[in-house]
């Protein structure tokens, strides 16, 4: 699977796991984490916000990360790049793919093989998205450098899948970012309710990216 129609897969395909109860067989070892193998092919999980939305949908508004947060990072050696997360989310890792949790808050990570993006690359998987997820609304893609190199980021807004008691929706929004190295492209998802300031966690995550 290339990079074009993995991004197609990101939006959708989580939906095992609750944002309220985390996931089965998830990982909250701290310290480093190396995963396991990584493919070319998007497993179960998927980026930020696709999954359903806590018991009580208001509980978001207490999802703000810390000051005082503790970092981990995350490795997979077999994808080629490390990543920092907050320590306690919950974790799923699938073939080159990793998924980190806390209530309606989700970080999304996948690495598959393409070409470099170009700022219209990312406004057309939008755009595509958008075909399946009419809730969706999104800014321009920007080019940024971070750590002496190129990458894209755009920000979109969707509405969460239904609650399964109160089928109530929450209102998220989702910071993607796309770095490329060596024919392989990472698209990193962040995800966290309207109303829940994840602003300069976020940025520090983002910017912990790094290749390997």
């Amino acid at each position: 699977m290339n990079v074009k129609s993995m991004k197609l897969l990101l939006l959708p395909a989580l939906g095992v796991c609750s944002l309220a109860g985390g996931c089965g067989g998830a990982s909250k070892n701290p310290g480093s984490v190396n995963a396991g193998g990584a493919g070319q092919s998007a497993g179960s999980s998927g980026p930020a916000g696709s999954a359903s939305v806590p018991s009580d949908a208001q509980s978001a508004a207490t999802g703000d990360i810390p000051d005082n947060q503790a970092f981990l990072t995350f490795t997979d050696r077999a994808a080629g790049y490390s990543i920092r997360y907050p320590e306690g989310w919950t974790q799923r890792n699938g073939a080159g793919e990793a998924t980190f949790q806390d209530r309606a808050n989700a970080i999304h990570v996948a690495v598959l093989s393409g070409p470099p993006p170009h700022p219209g690359d990312l406004t057309g998987e939008i755009a595509r998205l958008r075909l399946s997820d009419p809730t969706i609304k999104s800014g321009s893609p920007q080019s940024l450098t971070l750590n002496g190199s190129p990458v894209l980021e755009i920000t979109f807004t969707r509405l969460s899948g239904a609650d399964p008691v109160t089928g109530k929706r929450l209102a998220l929004t989702i910071d993607r970012y796309e770095y490329a190295r060596g024919g392989r492209v990472a698209v990193l998802d962040l995800g966290t309710p309207k109303g829940v300031d994840n602003v300069d966690a976020y940025r520090m995550i983002s910017r912990s990216f790094q290749w390997r």
